[in-house]
């Protein structure tokens, strides 16, 4: 009897915890660009409940903490389209190359990257874009050299860690020097090699859920190190697994050239005759892009990660970001990689990618603040393919946010918040929330110890400084 009352008895669902933030001014990038100089969010377990002018109802349920943010901003949180963390251990390396150079420089230190250093390096790129205010992180890993390990698993464990939400491009190259490609034979894989691993990573990793914290896309590394069957049959791999793509394109002049010469046609052609165009993938830099590679890239819907700190330093170029934009590409911001953007922050490429494009043709009209901050967070998750779930503060979505300190002297005197958090210095993140929960608290980390972190980055790094130098 006691049994099957047991039986028959209700689950009464649990109310979520909820924390309210109020007193702050909100940029909440909607798609009416909504915001209140005063007002609250209410987050509810991993959801955001609700977003509104002034303070948030006093009777509200199950309240475990209320933050009084006066003399913050609240945004979404940022999200970086492109990265390659394991560069985090070859920092201020070939300070003086363009691409080709620089890539010739480093591929024979980067070809004895191992487990530990895969991981060690994840840790140092996350936790630095963390404290900066990134919620969502991608990284492009393409060096797999033979007998390193599952360098995959090593990288979604530090992503956890840390506690961001993460998309593992699973790269891969089968060029080799040998063959005509930049990097040693030893890091690069056979193209069945390359496939079967990639498809094991979405296989075991990928999470297609709604608030996933790990997703996986299929990432050949560019069209000068990977072969045309890799391109296609990868493009094909990724619609079968029902998951994105990503690759490097149109970065520099010498691609362009190098792609007319071995294939008799530009990068943008050339991705289209790949299957490499759609609203499933997302390409990296896009430099030098014509109108008609413009009107290609708008027309299928692919993405771009704009990184204007990367293509300024290796000298690639200034990206027609504002001609993209307006034929409706989507665009999103990138670090790069910490070996061409030394700081590793996102947060500054908000600030760089207005700059970098009022150099363009056209000049102050290129970006302003609300843009760049739209780059930065709606315009990376819809390049992601996560704009509904993220990258905008609307009821409904996940709990990724930062609440950015603008009342000390770095800001103090500038009277518009947004124009202050992307004219002006790199703001304090007093809170970042993924998920629903505080991963840094005034401005440190709350899941792994930075200075921890620090030693062993600096560890790995000698260690592979040491294995790369020539005997």
């Amino acid at each position: 009897m006691a049994a099957s009352a047991a039986a028959d008895r209700v689950a009464v669902p649990t109310a979520p915890d909820r924390i309210v933030i109020e007193n702050c001014a909100i940029a909440t990038v909607d798609a009416d660009d909504t915001e209140y100089a005063s007002g609250h969010v209410v987050l509810a377990g991993n959801r955001i409940e609700a977003v509104g002018a002034g303070r948030a109802p006093e009777d509200l349920e199950n309240v475990v903490r209320r933050i009084d943010a006066t003399g913050h901003l609240v945004t979404p949180g940022l999200v970086n389209t492109h990265h390659h963390f394991y560069q985090w251990l070859t920092r201020g390396l070939a300070t003086d190359h363009n691409l080709f150079d620089w890539l010739v420089a480093l591929y024979p230190t980067w070809a004895r990257v191992d487990g530990p250093m895969a991981y060690t390096a994840a840790q140092g790129s996350l936790a630095m874009m963390a404290r900066g205010g990134v919620t969502t992180a991608a990284d492009h890993h393409y060096i797999h050299p033979r007998g390193a390990g599952d360098l995959s698993a090593a990288i979604i464990r530090a992503a956890r860690e840390i506690g961001v939400r993460f998309t593992l491009a699973r790269g891969s190259m089968d060029r080799g020097e040998s063959d005509g490609g930049l990097p040693p034979d030893f890091a690069v894989e056979s193209l069945d090699d390359a496939l079967a691993a990639t498809e094991a990573t979405v296989r075991e990793h990928h999470d297609a859920s709604f608030d996933a914290m790990t997703q996986v896309a299929v990432a050949p590394c560019s069209p000068f190190s990977v072969s045309t069957e890799l391109m296609r049959r990868g493009a094909e791999l990724a619609r079968r697994l029902g998951v994105r793509l990503h690759t490097h394109g149109s970065e520099t002049v010498e691609e362009e050239k190098f792609c007319h010469e071995l294939f008799g046609m530009g990068p943008t052609d050339y991705f289209e005759s790949t299957g490499w165009l759609g609203e499933d993938v997302w390409m990296a830099h896009c430099v030098h892009m014509t109108d008609s590679d413009i009107d290609a890239f708008a027309r299928t819907g692919t993405g771009v990660a704009h990184c204007p700190s990367s293509n300024a330093r290796l000298a690639a170029g200034i990206a027609r970001v504002p001609d993209l934009l307006a034929a409706g590409v989507p665009v999103g911001l990138g670090v790069d990689g910490t070996a061409s953007n030394e700081s590793g922050e996102l947060h500054t490429e908000l600030r760089n990618a207005l700059l970098v494009n009022r150099l363009g043709d056209h000049r102050e009209a290129a970006l302003d603040a609300r843009k760049a901050l739209r780059l930065g967070t709606y315009g990376g998750a819809r390049v992601l393919g996560r704009a509904a779930e993220t990258g905008s503060l609307e009821a409904g979505k996940l709990a990724d946010l930062v609440l950015w300190r603008m009342d000390t002297l770095a800001h103090s005197s500038i009277a518009d918040p947004v124009t202050a958090l992307v004219f002006g210095a790199p703001a304090p993140v007093t809170a970042s929330f993924v998920n629903g929960r505080r991963i840094v608290e005034d401005g440190r980390l709350l899941t792994v110890d930075e200075d921890a972190v620090a030693r062993s980055t600096r560890d790995e790094a000698r260690r592979l400084a040491t294995l790369a130098a020539p005997s």
